[in-house]
């Protein structure tokens, strides 16, 4: 699963279009290149020679956010399935010599509002590749004993995650903050959803959302544009559209916002250390996403060494580490503060991280130097994350999907522009005096032991 890796400030940047075939061309970075294909697959080449490499992904706007609990988790069962048989090659046998054959490297993802496939391979079998993923794309054969094998494999990575203390307590809070749209926000799924899924709920994923108008084709690499792009013209440009936008014929429900604090404890023996969580409905990229890039700001601030945050948490001893981090998604993404406390300070480690939450907003929290710091911080993220051609086109499509190509583009230098003011609007606007979830997973002997009940509670 992914989380947030870039995203950028629409509000401040006037846009320059350019009309091709009166679509209007999104703004680029250079080496960069764009082309809606009349069925609406939209498709990037991304020219880059660093080394004799291609990438191709498929990214589609599908993943938890578009599941109610009788589909929960199929999303991620679907990633599963598109390396099994199709059309071209009919058993996962096949599919996987002709991996070998192509000496690919390939996976896929599913998270809460994109799920990606993704092949990397030598630059002379760019057109074989994109033959390869169209097949994959295209044409699924659902097979009742693929499927037969593949939902233990698929449950058995819930599992594991069930028999981590983090998960637990991650998906307590999920709970809390996004009530019965959990499945929503959980791409993992349901356990019974999982074991009984059928090829016929598999077509009705597909036939929901796998349409080329809601998807991306991104080819990266030691690759030549204009034929790339008649390449992929020539392979996918009979792909039908759907004829219909997929997300207003089957609309996203609203997040209900909390209106209260939430607490609880999960007492557990798999938990050898207490960890705390404090989680926010933060912004939506569709309605605010000027907060989305202060969010980010303000979350490398406090993780700053020299934050207050930092030293009066971890410096003194109260934990051992504290973080806060904004997931940027079009539709409400969470602001999560993860705490692991000193087991023999618990209560004073609590004390200080609720004292410290009522201090953000004020105008001496942090300084002028450590918001340059922040922004240069971000800026060397960026850079070392463009480094590996072949995580460009995942970094693209995350946006995509959540935010837009504009929006990814204009990142380094709109985090730059972010002020003071913008830090203080998204905190007053999504933190201070604002309900929020709160966990707390803690072994029984030692909830015991401090009482961990008379002081973890909403006041």
């Amino acid at each position: 699963m992914t989380r947030n890796l870039i995203k950028t400030l629409t509000l401040s940047v006037i846009g320059v279009f350019s009309f091709c075939f009166a679509i209007a061309q999104p703004r680029l970075p250079e080496g960069y290149f764009w082309k809606k294909l009349p069925n609406g697959l939209e498709v990037v080449v991304i020219e880059n020679s660093k080394v004799p490499l291609a990438t191709i992904e498929i990214a589609v706007k599908n993943g938890a956010y578009t599941e109610g609990p009788e589909f929960s988790g199929l999303s991620h069962m679907f990633e599963h399935m598109f390396f099994k048989a199709n059309k071209d090659y009919p058993d996962q046998a096949s599919f996987l010599k002709r991996t070998q054959e192509l000496g690919a490297i390939w996976n896929g993802t599913t998270d809460v509002e994109r799920v990606n496939y993704f092949f990397t391979f030598d630059r002379d079998s760019l057109s074989a590749g994109l033959k390869f993923m169209n097949a994959a794309i295209r044409f699924p054969i659902y097979r009742e004993e693929d499927m037969k094998k593949e939902r233990p494999v698929v449950d058995g990575e819930f599992q594991r995650a069930e028999s981590d203390p983090g998960f637990q307590l991650w998906y307590g809070i999920q709970q809390k903050l996004w009530g019965d749209l959990i499945t929503r926000k959980n791409p993992i799924g349901i356990h019974e959803v999982i074991n009984t899924a059928t090829p016929e709920k598999m077509m009705v994923i597909k036939n929901k959302y796998y349409f080329p108008n809601n998807s991306l084709l991104t080819i990266c690499g030691d690759v030549k544009h204009d034929a790339a792009f008649a390449m992929a013209e020539k392979i996918f440009g009979d792909w039908e559209s759907s004829g219909f936008n997929p997300h207003e014929k089957y609309p996203i429900p609203a997040f209900k916002p909390l209106t209260k604090k939430e607490y609880f404890i999960k007492e557990t023996t798999i938990a050898q250390t207490p960890s705390m969580q404090i989680s926010w409905q933060g912004p939506s990229y569709l309605t605010d996403s000027a907060s989305t890039v202060a969010a980010d700001l303000f979350g490398t601030i406090v993780g700053l060494n020299s934050s207050k945050l930092q030293q009066a948490l971890v410096d003194k001893g109260l934990a051992s580490s504290v973080y806060v981090n904004y997931t940027t998604s079009k539709y409400v993404g969470p602001i999560d503060m993860g705490i692991e406390p000193n087991p023999t300070k618990l209560k004073e480690c609590y004390d200080e991280v609720i004292n410290q939450i009522s201090l953000w907003a004020k105008d001496d929290y942090y300084t002028d130097e450590q918001l340059k710091d922040a922004k240069a911080i971000l800026m060397r993220n960026s850079i070392h994350r463009k480094e590996k051609p072949s995580t460009l086109a995942s970094q693209l499509s995350y946006q995509w999907c959540s935010t837009s190509l504009n929006f990814a583009t204009d990142l380094d230098s709109n985090y730059q522009k972010v002020t003071r003011a913008d830090i203080k609007k998204f905190v007053d606007t999504y933190i201070i005096g604002k309900p929020y979830a709160a966990g707390l997973i803690i072994s029984p002997d030692l909830s015991k032991q401090l009482n961990a009940a008379s002081f973890f509670v909403a006041k």
